[in-house]
């Protein structure tokens, strides 16, 4: 090849080759102070060598599908005349962006990893669709993380803008042009190079985060990503909405449901349609008039916050009224986020990869929820919170299946306090406690769903509510103990109402707030506060482990409904069976299931794996995996998918007058 046509090809490709090295660059410095925070845990799972080998293989996959298509162009395009004038610029403004949006997305990790555990994913996503609540935030508790990453990405630019005005200038005059003949099998190769790195395999299934997983720890197995990889992955699941439990491996539906009713503890005559097969019958142990029900759900409170549970002293007001009422010492969360608990405590839905049911097209209608029970019974059915409904979709679902009455932030006209996630605890426990007492001045049965917001960061609260526990003022540990203030305040008002004798109340978290750990499946950052009570409750402390998605058919049993339910939690009111009970957790795309101390984990492509649980020292360790504790977490599983992909959770319809 002529000496001329190799430097018009270098002045071609050299623009491309220099941007990309800087990628690897910098997403190699990243991985190495994202590895040196948890340097520990690193070399704990003998991981140094693994994490950049498999990164450089992840940032080279990365890069050329940002640049391999550029670069080809970079070689069949004239760069002469208007469009060889037009097609730098578009090159060099691509350049630029792709590199500055790698850039960020590293900036951005160490805050989301903090929160999270993982790297951004598909809620660092799902958040950017609330620019308010999410901008507000941002702001007010972790300003100075913002002005890092802006101005950090301020001075990339005005560098990158400077350095690539000579690297993309090609000036044809002092060159002799390579010709079709040497640029166009050159272009083949090239994309047919960047189709082969952007796959990273030859085998079955391209490059994808369970390849390059090799550590039982979910933190240390992101660092070989980057996270523009890990964003972009997310968003092409959430485009397709293929995240299902299909990724623990195929289950026929006829096996998923002799399973459930295998492990439900009710007789084969409780199941009363073939069409819907989880549908039951469950005697009620309330049998007079059917009671009021309130479910206060309140945001990230874990047992971390809970004294009476071994956390820290936050909870007066809990720990008091825990005395008074049926209180769970080991209740775990299905999930990490808010629509997660929506859907474990209001419709009994067990979890799975996909997003929970709340943000899912298919559930906007006919979906079941404790509301759509309740309504067919006559009650005023609403739900209460003091920021915006239409956060996560909850509006839409809510209206959609059964509700009757949202109240939401435009709702108080004069609030105490208004935060970044609107009306504080307080103004939504006074409003909540002034509907009820209408509705039963009334003579209307009612259900409330209450879900709180002020244990949210910023954590924003008001003033001279509560001795600080600590300083300053806008901490996770104040949040949660103003939280407490407010839930106790409510419970005062409720117990000297008329409504209180006929009402059952729950008291339940949606999840513990930042959930990460060394395990799969960290089991400790799972476990929440719940609690029972109200007129008729007597007190009772309750050792066995118990899931989420067991609220929903005790609250029915407790308020005297006996309609037939596809809920396939279990009815906790017989306190004879259940022992010792079984929990599922959702943690990114591993599912724990833990029966007693034994957990099977479920992983995307994988065999189930067993460990043995000690809640005292929070230690899982490996253990040999029973079968049947695999069986059953793959069932539960695959149900989740299967009822939401064939409409089988639902109520059967409504008989025509």
């Amino acid at each position: 090849m002529p000496r001329t046509v190799l430097l018009s090809l270098y002045r071609r490709l050299c623009p491309i080759a220099a941007f990309f090295l800087f990628g690897l660059v910098a997403l190699s410095l990243s991985r190495l102070g994202l590895a040196l925070w948890h340097a520990a845990r690193v070399s704990a799972a003998d991981g140094w060598s693994t994490i950049f080998l498999q990164g450089l293989r992840v940032d080279v996959s990365t890069l050329c599908l940002l640049f391999g298509i550029p670069a080809v162009l970079a070689l069949l395009l004239p760069v002469e005349g208007r469009l060889g004038r037009a097609w730098r610029h578009v090159l060099r403004g691509w350049l630029i962006v792709a590199s500055v949006l790698l850039v960020f997305m590293e900036l951005a990790t160490p805050s989301f990893m903090a929160e999270y555990g993982l790297r951004p994913n598909r809620l660092f996503l799902e958040y950017l669709i609330y620019p308010e609540e999410v901008g507000m935030t941002l702001l007010r508790g972790h300003l100075l993380a913002v002005v890092i990453e802006v101005v950090a990405v301020i001075v990339l630019c005005w560098a990158l803008l400077r350095g690539s005005r000579r690297w993309v200038e090609i000036r044809p005059a002092t060159v002799v042009e390579a010709g079709w003949l040497w640029r166009l099998p050159l272009a083949v190769l090239v994309l047919l190079l960047a189709a082969m790195g952007v796959r990273s395999s030859l085998g079955h299934r391209p490059l994808n985060p369970a390849l390059v997983a090799f550590s039982t720890d979910p933190t240390i197995n992101v660092l070989p990503l980057n996270s523009l990889y890990t964003v972009g992955y997310a968003a092409r699941q959430l485009a397709a909405r293929s995240e299902t439990s299909r990724i623990y491996g195929e289950l026929p539906l006829g096996q998923v449901v002799d399973e459930l009713h295998a492990t439900s503890g009710l007789p084969a005559t409780a199941y009363v349609s073939e069409a819907l097969p989880s549908l039951a019958l469950r005697p009620p142990l309330h049998q007079g008039k059917p009671r009021n029900l309130v479910i206060v759900l309140e945001e990230s409170l874990g047992a971390q916050f809970i004294g009476s549970l071994g956390g820290r002293p936050l909870s007066p007001n809990f720990d008091r009224l825990s005395k008074q009422g049926w209180a769970f010492e080991r209740l775990y969360a299905t999930g990490t986020r808010s629509v997660r608990g929506i859907e474990a405590v209001l419709t009994g839905f067990p979890p799975t990869p996909a997003e929970a049911v709340v943000k899912l097209p298919a559930s906007r209608q006919r979906f079941f929820t404790l509301a759509d029970v309740l309504g067919r019974h006559g009650y005023d059915t609403g739900f209460y919170y003091g920021g915006e409904s239409h956060f996560d979709n909850m509006r839409e679902f809510f209206l959609a299946n059964g509700f009757t009455r949202i109240v939401d932030r435009k709702d108080y006209r004069t609030p105490t306090f208004v935060g970044s996630w609107g009306a504080s605890d307080e103004d939504l426990f006074n409003r909540a406690d002034e509907q009820f007492q209408q509705l039963n001045a009334q003579g209307k049965p009612f259900f409330g769903l209450v879900f709180t917001s002020s244990n949210h960061d910023p954590f924003e609260f008001p003033d001279g509510r509560i001795e600080l526990y600590e300083q300053p003022k806008q901490t996770r540990d104040n949040a949660a103990k103003y939280a407490d203030h407010a839930l106790g305040e409510f419970f005062r008002k409720a117990m000297a109402s008329p409504y209180w004798e006929n009402t059952v109340f729950l008291v339940v978290a949606d999840h513990d707030s930042r959930v990460f750990g060394k395990d799969m499946v960290p089991i400790a950052n799972f476990h929440i506060p719940g609690l029972i009570l109200g007129g008729g409750i007597k007190p009772r402390r309750d050792t066995r482990i118990v899931s989420q998605i067991d609220l929903a058919p005790t609250l029915l049993s407790l308020l005297g409904i006996a309609d037939p339910t596809p809920l396939v939690g279990q009815d906790l009111t017989d306190m004879r069976r259940l022992q010792p009970g079984r929990a599922l957790m959702q943690y990114d795309r591993n599912l724990a299931w833990m029966e007693g101390n034994d957990v099977a984990i479920l992983q995307p492509d994988k065999p189930a794996q067993g460990f043995r649980y000690d809640p005292a020292t929070d230690q899982l360790q490996p253990h040999q995996l029973r079968p049947e504790l695999a069986r059953r977490a793959h069932a539960y599983a695959m149900w989740g998918t299967l009822a939401y992909e064939k409409e089988l959770y639902r109520l059967p319809e409504k008989p025509k007058p």
